[in-house]
Order: structure tokens, then C-alpha cells, then sequence
């Protein structure tokens, strides 16, 4: 699958380091994690730039009368198994060593690769993701998303991104919130640079949304962990 809006030849991806001491906060009774300082400050930006220089094309839909969630951003999307091995051998694999979904075991990410970029104004309504099945018998049951642009880092990385609250261009809006069954918020996510968000898709996949940016340009980093 080649780049949408452009050559995906073009892009110079990061090099990314390998991942050691990562701190995960789980969601209590829900298959929801985060992984802070995920990326680097570095590498979030070498990304953004990278896919801006393949171009985005915007993304919409018929809306919910039609059946499909709201959604109003723009895409870029790449096939890149090296990309795929490179940051799941970075951090991932050892995360997901004990997790199993009907006993198997995750082998890796899609290896297509999207970016999403989110402006002011811009948003995703209420969905589910679907689990998608690849070759050699994978299927994918976990979404990732690590933003690349966001709020403050945690304490000890806080100079890699610790201007963006004053900066003009801080990005405001545009957190992932989670439903439960009953319709009630689950959890909010606020964008943080460098961060992972990972949860369950298919059917267990909670009901959730991207909301509008009201100030700045959310960027995201999106694939999916497949599972044999």
C-alpha cells in the first residue's frame, strides 16, 4: 500500500532507540494502557515531519445517518513491514508478553502504518475498531496509538517537550475518551507527546471518540498489534 497523498519513498523515518524502564498505567476492569515516553521528543517530530513530506489527504465520511461515525481529519498511510518490526522489537514485544486474547500470542504490529493529523475544529465521533486479519493467519486485536504531538512529558523527560504549555502552537483538545456500556465516560485521555495508548478492538472494543481540537494540531501514529 503506498503513502495517501504522496510517495512514501520519500519519508526519512527516525531511528528509535530501544525502550528500557517504560512506565504503563492500566485502567482498572478495562483492557486499556498507556506507555509514557513511548517516543521520544526527537523521534515524535522526525515522524511528524516525515509525513507531512508524503502528504496528508483529508478523511471523512457519510456520517451517522449512513451508518459511519463522524470523522473529519487527515491521513497519511504507508505499508512498512521494517517500520512495523523496528518499533515493535523497540518496547512492544516485551509488553505484550503475558497478554493472550483466545490463547494466542501477539507476533507484531500491521505493518500498515497510518498518521493522522487532527486541526482545529477536527474530530472523530463515537466508534469502534475493528480487528483486521493479515497474512500467515495474524488478526489484530490491540490498537496503538501514540501521539505525536501534546502536553507536558512526565517528570525526568520534561525538557524534551516542556515549552509546549506556553507555546503558541500547544495543542488543546482532541482527547481519546472511552464509554462504557452504560454510556458513561470509562476514561479521557488527554494528548501527551511521546505517549502510547493501547486497547482492545474487535468485540471487546469499547465505544470511543477523538475530540474536536480546539486550539493547535493533534498528530498520531496509528497500527495495530496482531496476535497468531
Amino acid at each position: 500500500m503506498s503513502g495517501r497523498g504522496g510517495d512514501a519513498k520519500k519519508a526519512k523515518w527516525p531511528v528509535i532507540k530501544p525502550k528500557r524502564d517504560l512506565q504503563i498505567t492500566r485502567l482498572k476492569d478495562t483492557h486499556l494502557f498507556m506507555v509514557q515516553n513511548f517516543f521520544t521528543s526527537a523521534e515524535s517530530m522526525a515522524f511528524i515531519k516525515a509525513a507531512e513530506s508524503i502528504g496528508f489527504l483529508h478523511q471523512g465520511s457519510l456520517g451517522p445517518t449512513k451508518g459511519e461515525a463522524f470523522r473529519d481529519n487527515d491521513r497519511v498511510s504507508v505499508n512498512d513491514p521494517v517500520l512495523a518490526e523496528t518499533i515493535w522489537e523497540s518496547g512492544l514485544r516485551i509488553i505484550f508478553s503475558d497478554i493472550k486474547i483466545r490463547g494466542k500470542v501477539a507476533v507484531g504490529l500491521n505493518p500498515n502504518i497510518r498518521f493522522y493529523r487532527y486541526k482545529v475544529g477536527q474530530r472523530f465521533g463515537r466508534h469502534i475498531d475493528e480487528s483486521v486479519d493479515l497474512a500467515d493467519g495474524c488478526r489484530t486485536h490491540y490498537t496503538l496509538l501514540i501521539y505525536l504531538s501534546g502536553g507536558v512529558r512526565q517528570k525526568g523527560n520534561s525538557h524534551l517537550g516542556s515549552n509546549q504549555d506556553s507555546s503558541e502552537d500547544s495543542l488543546v483538545g482532541g482527547e481519546t475518551v472511552f464509554y462504557d456500556y452504560r454510556r458513561g465516560i470509562a476514561a479521557e485521555v488527554a494528548p501527551v507527546e511521546g505517549t502510547a495508548l493501547l486497547h482492545i478492538h474487535g468485540d471487546k472494543c469499547m465505544l470511543h471518540e477523538a475530540r474536536n481540537v480546539t486550539k493547535g494540531v493533534k498528530y498520531v501514529f496509528r497500527s495495530d498489534v496482531a496476535f497468531a
